[in-house]
């Protein structure tokens, strides 16, 4: 099966040379997404909104790509600000609630001051 790149027409995608996504065969890999509204490219100021905004755009992207967040198998959260966690478990609950991927939560400074949280996944179809 073809490498397939999944873009989701994010200006970021284009000026740092990435796709949002990548398929190879059963696997898709979904870069770091943060919360902003592609369409508007306004982000809320909120930490759980802008997870919520996170993961739409995440499942948007799986979707064109022919997955859905029931494949996802790994996820990685990433946080500037390590108190702003608990703040988005809610939306991650509500997203990941009966997939409980296996997951990690880093530290870390993101590109912008505005964004509050990024969120990578990765995901695989199984087998029929």
């Amino acid at each position: 099966m073809a490498r397939q790149l999944i873009s989701s027409g994010s200006k970021f995608e284009a000026e740092m040379a990435y796709s949002r996504a990548v398929v190879e065969g059963d696997w898709i890999f979904v870069s770091g997404t943060t919360g902003f509204d592609y369409a508007t490219m306004e982000i809320p100021d909120d930490v759980a909104r802008q997870a919520e905004q996170t993961l739409i755009n995440i499942k948007t992207a799986m979707e064109k790509a022919g997955f859905g967040l029931q494949h996802v198998v790994r996820v990685h959260y990433i946080l500037p600000n390590a108190d702003d966690f608990p703040a988005c478990w809610p939306v991650l609950k509500k997203y990941f609630g009966d997939i409980r991927p296996a997951a990690t939560m880093f530290v870390a400074g993101l590109a912008d001051r505005r964004m509050k949280i990024e969120i990578e996944v990765t995901g695989k179809k199984t087998g029929a």
